[in-house]
């Protein structure tokens, strides 16, 4: 079946779904949902997702050159989604959701509690692409919920219960790990 190019992004899922935390000049937190995020690169680290053009965290990017990713669990998806909405002027969008903001280790702007991981990032480089702009950050300081990790310091999947965005309302969550049977090539790689 053909379809449009235009619905290729449903067909690249399902994705890690997180809380994007930013902060305008007031100290106003937002917090938006997305799923389109990427690593860029391990040395340096750097983490990339990609915004509406005219959205809230893109405005606040260009006052607070800061954000923080928030993994969200599967237990959160209510929250997750309740920021979808846009709260009346002078309504905590957080604490509406049920999430709650904590003071993060590097970044200005605040983390949520109720995640599984966060990435605490500097505002690096930005361009737009037709209705969403890509937005690069520096990974400065990472933390994650001891009660997720497996003992080898990896995630545990099932303790995670990371969630996964497919398209609009529809979400799954990771929950099994498979490997492929094979020696990594030595040298440099291309990919994974």
């Amino acid at each position: 079946m053909e379809l449009e190019p235009k619905k290729f992004y449903k067909f690249l899922g399902p994705r890690p779904a997180v809380l994007l935390t930013t902060t305008d000049k007031e100290k106003s937190t937002n917090a938006t949902p997305i799923s389109f995020v990427m690593p860029l690169s391990i040395e340096p680290p750097m983490i990339a997702v990609s915004i509406g053009v005219k959205s809230v965290p893109a405005s606040n990017l260009h006052e607070i050159r800061e954000f923080v990713i928030n993994v969200m669990p599967e237990k959160m998806i209510g929250s997750l989604w309740s920021c979808t909405k846009n709260p009346p002027t002078g309504i905590d969008e957080l604490t509406k959701a049920g999430l709650t903001q904590i003071i993060s280790a590097k970044s200005l702007v605040p983390s949520i509690q109720e995640a599984i991981a966060w990435f605490e990032c500097l505002f690096d480089y930005e361009k737009a692409f037709g209705d969403h702009v890509l937005v690069v950050g520096r990974v400065v300081h990472m933390t994650v919920r001891d009660d997720v990790l497996a003992k080898d310091g990896s995630i545990d999947l099932k303790k995670a219960g990371a969630l996964m965005h497919m398209v609009g309302n529809k979400f799954a969550v990771a929950e099994r790990e498979i490997a492929v049977k094979e020696e990594k090539p030595a040298g440099p790689q291309a990919g994974m």
